[in-house]
């Protein structure tokens, strides 16, 4: 594998970063992918990619999609990294937004897609159930038809963001008679649709990123349907292929390194800078070494869909092994800062008496740590990730 960038790459890293450089908006810098920023502050710079026609990179050209080949989304990803960019939210961008125009129909591409690349229509995901989490061909939410309208009732957790949402993509079950994944059907929803109650879920971190969705009696159009009845399987399986690719976040993490080093640099035991230290030194070199390989497997998968083919089984490696890697890269963080991680409660910084304690770099240690022990377990847990590869690519 050739993994020299072309002198047209370059110029397009440069072009890249001089855009995001001189369009990224002002308030966002420094605001990193913090949970409770505002719907306008989340959309903001999805806006601004829209107009721009950048903001779903990703996409058929046909549908608005840039056209980039798959090394250019890479140094895409690279430099809004390097930005700490607020990017486009997924639910729309990387998972409803390639169902619909893979699976759903014309009128579907027409109302939904424009809205999706635009950032003016929020989108959530409605897939997990209390008891249907990593099993979630096991999901009991139903979708009853009625004339030209399902009736959905059920509930649904850990819909992210969902209070902010307009739309909501559903797995619900259409026939109870059939074989689990045989009897499922991949719905579209309105969440202004009356009998939808979106209740917030505080996480350890003390932030509401996330809900559980109550339906009941919720009437949905039938011409919501994606695809067709009982064959939402397959598209959430598809769907979820794409969200893990993304899940893997080797540019973020390869920022949170250079963080990482210098905080490392400035911390001090005994006065020797942190970095120094034989076995925090080692620490920070096995992750980077992971990183690197991690890295070069993200890459040959953009190599594969460069030849046209689409995410497989390799993404739950990615997802697997970028997950660790972030929440590795957490704990390290929040041990550097030692004590001035400790003092933790949500909001304190906003609120206290006086100034934070200890270094700016604190301020979030403990926060983000402890927000990142989701990362294993969303998008398939990573033990269900581990059995897709010991079956799908071991072939044992």
């Amino acid at each position: 594998m050739n993994l020299e960038f072309t002198p047209e790459e370059i110029e397009f890293r440069q072009e890249v970063r001089a855009f995001i450089e001189e369009n990224y908006p002002k308030e966002l810098a420094g605001a990193g992918t913090r949970e409770d920023l505002s719907r306008e502050q989340f959309l903001a710079w999805h806006k601004v990619l829209g107009k721009k026609g950048w903001s779903v990179p990703a996409w058929p050209e046909k549908y608005g999609g840039t056209g980039w080949t798959s090394t250019q989304k890479y140094i895409w990803g690279e430099e809004n990294a390097r930005m700490d960019a607020i990017m486009p939210l997924p639910f729309g961008v990387s998972m409803v937004g390639p169902v619909i125009y893979t699976f759903g129909n014309e009128e579907q591409k027409a109302k939904h897609l424009p809205g999706i690349r635009s950032g003016d229509v929020w989108w959530c995901q409605g897939y997990s159930e209390p008891g249907a989490g990593s099993d979630l061909a096991s999901v009991k939410t139903t979708a009853v038809r009625d004339g030209d309208h399902y009736v959905i009732n059920g509930q649904k957790t850990w819909t992210t963001l969902a209070q902010h949402a307009d739309w909501g993509f559903f797995l619900c079950r259409t026939d109870p008679n059939a074989k689990a994944q045989e009897g499922i059907s991949f719905i579209l929803v309105d969440m202004k649709t009356p009998g939808i109650e979106v209740r917030p879920i505080k996480l350890i971190d003390g932030t509401h990123e996330v809900n559980e969705t109550w339906l009941t009696d919720v009437r949905v159009p039938v011409e919501n349907l994606v695809g067709e009845e009982n064959k939402g399987w397959t598209y959430a399986k598809f769907l979820l292929a794409h969200e893990r690719s993304g899940i893997a976040g080797v540019a973020r993490s390869k920022r949170g390194i250079e963080r990482l080093r210098d905080i490392a640099t400035k911390e001090t035991v005994d006065g020797t800078p942190l970095i120094e230290t034989p076995e925090f030194s080692r620490k920070i070199s096995q992750l980077e070494i992971d990183l690197t390989a991690l890295e070069f497997t993200e890459l040959r998968t953009l190599a594969s869909e460069a030849a046209g083919k689409g995410p497989g089984p390799e993404s739950s490696i990615l997802k697997v092994k970028g997950t660790e890697v972030q929440q590795r890269l957490t704990e390290l963080t929040l041990e550097a800062v030692n004590h001035y991680g400790a003092p933790y409660a949500y909001g304190m910084e906003a609120t206290g008496n006086g100034a934070g304690i200890g270094p700016d770099y604190a301020d979030y240690a403990a926060e983000t740590y402890f927000n990142m022990r989701k990362t294993s377990i969303y998008g398939g847990s990573n033990e269900i990730q581990r059995n897709i590869i010991t079956k799908m690519i071991l072939g044992l």
